[in-house]
């Protein structure tokens, strides 16, 4: 296969799969396999429970995107506990302030704790944030798109995914892995609003995971073991 169909097969990926973040109710994608609904019910209230990689639990859902509490002024970290150990992302909040918002709430509500990565491809990206496991689940919101802020897709690169759609990030996230994610940045179209500073061993490992079908793509990338977050610690400094 040459670089171009490369190229092209895994954006179509990347875009319909890793890019099903937050969405209105019943939204649906095209990609070369059809369609893939989106069955998140964003109208629902805060839950009394978590996020899981226990799909019958009931994740937290909220109406609207929290309001403004980091302050760009000062440096943020996130320790991510899995169990296949830990690793650390320097998060950018004076760059993508309303990204790194949202997602230091979500880490601080525990909605990411259980939550599992659902979605490997060893030389491009892992992707996590959905407690559902489905890669359909979201937080109830949307997060405003924060392109173009200067900094590129390489090795531990933390990106938010979207649905293809403007302003459609939510929870789901991805870390870049490899070689092949580097076509992302002919044209960003994900939020970079973070990057590995410790344990990209770590990561190198869980992007390691086997994979067979089950993502709805032409591409195995979903885990035959499980492998998932057990909580993520932010500091602030």
């Amino acid at each position: 296969m040459n670089r171009t169909a490369l190229v092209l097969i895994l954006s179509a990926m990347l875009i319909v799969v890793a890019g099903c973040g937050s969405k209105t109710e019943n939204n649906t994608l095209q990609n070369n396999q059809g369609t893939v609904s989106d069955t998140t019910n964003n109208s629902a209230g805060n839950a009394t429970t978590g996020g899981s990689s226990n799909t019958t639990t009931t994740p937290k859902q909220w109406k609207t995107m929290p309001e403004m509490s980091i302050d760009t002024a000062k440096t943020y970290s996130a320790v991510f506990k899995t169990n296949k150990g830990e690793f650390t992302v320097d998060l950018y909040a004076k760059d993508a302030p309303k990204t790194v918002n949202s997602f230091v709430f979500l880490a601080k509500e525990k909605f990411y704790d259980g939550v599992p990565f659902h979605r490997i491809i060893q030389n491009f990206m892992i992707q996590s944030g959905d407690p559902t496991g489905t890669g359909m689940g979201g937080p109830g919101y949307n997060v405003p798109d924060e392109f173009n802020n200067g900094y590129k897709f390489e090795d531990g690169t933390l990106a938010m995914a979207n649905t293809g759609q403007k302003n459609t990030g939510g929870s789901q996230f991805f870390i870049c892995t490899g070689a092949d994610a580097d076509f992302l940045n002919q044209q960003p179209n994900y939020t970079i609003f973070g990057k590995v500073s410790a344990g990209m061993d770590v990561v190198k490992q869980i992007a390691a995971t086997p994979v067979g079908p089950g993502n709805g793509e032409q591409t195995d990338s979903k885990p035959t073991e499980d492998v998932h977050i057990e909580s993520i610690t932010v500091s602030e400094k």
